[in-house]
């Protein structure tokens, strides 16, 4: 027995026709008959009277009516509680990312997924640019993020968006006096810099070599916040993301100067394995983090 029996029946016995319950159904008159025989073979009852004027429910026919009616309603309330769900976005999302953007520009976006979504649950795996890139491709991540990043097989590649690369140094050094700084007056600096597999410091080696600048190398690290806190100790200068400095520079810890004779910038993409199908709620993160820097509600 289906559930449009039970309506095909209740139809009936509200419009006392056949013909009008076959039209509210999108079916034909004999259609309805036959689910009324066969609600009538199933029970082994006659459930409606037949006169020339109107099919009228039988004692018995009037019990499954009122049954039926509630199991309706039920069912409607059932069906209208799974529509909701269905468009409910909720869930967990696993999002692997370099440390920098993690720690230092993924908040507003965070913020606005959960001001949007409230039931969706935002995992940040902090990685290295190798191990996320791993990780969406081994689909221990939904989506990751790296600077500059590179087409490999099997990845996607979206734009996030671009840092600003500027000079950073300590709050006393002679740089600081200048308000217009070149890159060329990195020369002969000692400087705090990325280990060499890391891709920002490629690129900033890059950037010097072509310039013909040549720094006194202090150090190499593997992230961000700790050159910041050797270049705070006076050991160096870097260069690294604005975005990166923001505190450092309100605190009058780090001073920060751009690069009057070169833009500098450092692309930031968003990583998904091709082919993968993404759940709504990841598929809610991705649009959020693809239209830009959310705006302060």
């Amino acid at each position: 027995m289906q559930i449009e029996s039970l309506k095909v029946f209740c139809d009936v016995v509200e419009t006392g026709s056949f013909s009008t319950a076959a039209r509210m159904n999108h079916v034909t008159q004999s259609a309805v008959s036959q689910q009324i025989r066969a609600l009538e073979t199933r029970y082994m009852q006659r459930l409606l009277s037949r006169s020339a004027r109107a099919a009228v429910p039988t004692p018995v026919g009037a019990k499954l009516y009122r049954a039926s009616k509630d199991i309706l309603q039920s069912f409607a309330s059932l069906e209208t509680v799974m529509r909701e769900e269905s468009n409910e976005i909720a869930g967990e999302v696993t999002l692997s990312t370099i440390y920098s953007v993690g720690l230092h520009e993924l908040a507003p976006y965070l913020k606005a997924i959960l001001r949007r979504y409230p039931k969706v649950n935002v995992r940040l795996n902090y990685r290295r640019s190798d191990v996320v890139v791993d990780e969406v491709l081994g689909d221990r991540a939904h989506l990751g993020i790296i600077a500059y990043p590179a087409n490999r097989p099997g990845l996607q590649v979206l734009p996030f968006r671009s840092d600003e690369m500027v000079l950073v140094t300590a709050k006393d050094h002679p740089l600081v006096c200048k308000r217009n700084v070149k890159l060329s007056d990195l020369e002969g600096m000692r400087f705090i810099g990325f280990e060499r597999d890391i891709p920002t410091g490629k690129a900033i080696d890059r950037t010097l070599r072509k310039a013909g600048v040549q720094v006194q190398l202090a150090m190499e690290m593997d992230n961000i916040e700790t050159i910041k806190r050797a270049v705070e100790l006076g050991m160096g200068v870097s260069v690294l993301p604005k975005a990166t400095v923001q505190g450092e520079e309100l605190n009058g810890t780090l001073i920060t100067r751009p690069f009057s004779d070169q833009n500098l910038t450092r692309p930031i993409g968003l990583l998904r394995r091709k082919g993968r199908f993404l759940e709504r709620a990841a598929g809610a993160l991705l649009d959020i983090l693809s239209q830009g820097r959310p705006q302060k509600p």
